[in-house]
């Protein structure tokens, strides 16, 4: 243990002998989380939405066509009380429900209005004022339609109410502040580990250590150790900087914010050492990393651009990115404030990926020894 805790002790002396590296280690994300916190703008397709339909007439059924058959939207349920309204939200099944007021159909004919509600995650604040504006302006163009079919013009109009749920300030810093926390996370996680690993390996000293008294491995957790802290300092900080000055609450439980972190970590660290095991320069693990790592969080994992939104296949990659299912599960924690069993999906899937990274980084790492 003496041996570990030496180790551990050395590479905290390396890096904070390295003015750089402190500074990208913790400048970095000071920076990061101002700017993307009041930035950058989304489009949005194939949003998946819900319908609770009171009437369950001719009308509203043509309304729900039109939604369904528009680019913009797909319907996925249709709920049965508005219990479940709730629910298909903070399972992420649906980022909108639309909700048809009782007699619809009698209302629009006999007195000429009828009333449309919809209950928007915004979470988002782009995709939800996007999606709002795009349901809006097809239930308006269908009641235009209504009423020159009709043969009397302006006769009938459908009051549109829209209700934004998580965020109904529509604050850009609720959409980005976990985008932000995945790409910080990885970045330093992976790609500063695999690089500190691989120059060792490039200087010709990783050898001088692996023939110590310890075993390697723990020589490798060694170096993971002072990242995984600096990780921690980071979350504390990015939290912090979260509420204090970007104004975003934490909604939900801190403890189950803090593990999904840690999960998303070792998950991160894992990675940096498989990188740090194929490749045996520098350069080559930091392209390996920004290609492999960096573009992927930010592009594809939901941070920047809504996953429906994207082609199929592109979707399907995203679901081998593991910042796309921490930033999912931190939306739904910090801002949406929902319980840890609406998360069980995420950090299953994030803890098979640490498992698996777990079991192919030993074999690769112990091939190359031999």
């Amino acid at each position: 243990m003496k041996q570990f805790i030496a180790f551990v002790r050395k590479e905290f002396y390396h890096i904070f002998r390295d003015a750089r590296t402190m500074l990208i280690l913790l400048g970095m994300p000071i920076v990061q989380i101002v700017l993307f916190g009041f930035a950058i703008t989304t489009e949005v397709k194939n949003s998946r939405i819900a319908v609770y339909d009171w009437s369950k007439d001719p009308v509203t059924q043509q309304i729900i066509q039109r939604l369904d058959a528009n680019e913009y939207f797909t319907v996925v349920a249709d709920l049965d009380s508005p219990d479940q309204i709730d629910k298909v939200m903070q399972k992420g099944e649906a980022s909108m429900v639309v909700v048809f007021d009782n007699d619809f159909q009698n209302d629009m004919l006999h007195t000429g209005e009828a009333a449309v509600q919809l209950i928007v995650d915004a979470t988002d604040p782009n995709q939800a004022t996007t999606i709002s504006n795009y349901a809006t302006s097809i239930i308006t163009q269908y009641a235009q339609e209504v009423s020159v079919g009709s043969g009397y013009s302006d006769a009938f109009r459908i009051n549109v109410d829209s209700r934004m749920l998580y965020n109904p300030q529509m604050e850009g810093a609720y959409n980005f502040v976990p985008g932000v926390m995945g790409l910080i996370l990885m970045l330093i996680c992976a790609m500063m580990t695999s690089i500190a690993i691989v120059r060792e390996k490039e200087r010709g000293s990783m050898e001088v250590l692996l023939v110590s008294p310890m075993k390697p491995i723990f020589i490798i957790i060694a170096k993971a150790v002072p990242y995984f802290t600096l990780s921690v300092v980071n979350l504390i900080t990015i939290l912090l900087l979260s509420v204090f000055l970007l104004k975003v609450p934490i909604a939900g439980s801190l403890f189950l914010i803090i593990s999904a972190s840690l999960l998303f970590i070792l998950v991160a660290l894992l990675l940096g050492l498989l990188i740090s095991n194929v490749v045996q320069t520098q350069v080559a693990a930091m392209l390996a990393s920004g290609m492999a790592l960096m573009m992927p969080t930010m592009l594809l994992s939901g941070m920047m651009f809504p996953i429906e939104s994207m082609p199929a296949i592109l979707q399907w990659i995203s679901s081998i990115i593991p910042a796309r299912w921490y930033i999912e599960m931190i939306r739904k924690l910090m801002i949406q404030g929902v319980d840890g069993i609406y998360v069980i999906k995420e950090f299953l899937i994030l803890a098979l990926m640490a498992f698996v990274l777990l079991a192919v980084s030993l074999k690769t790492f112990k091939k190359r020894l031999q």
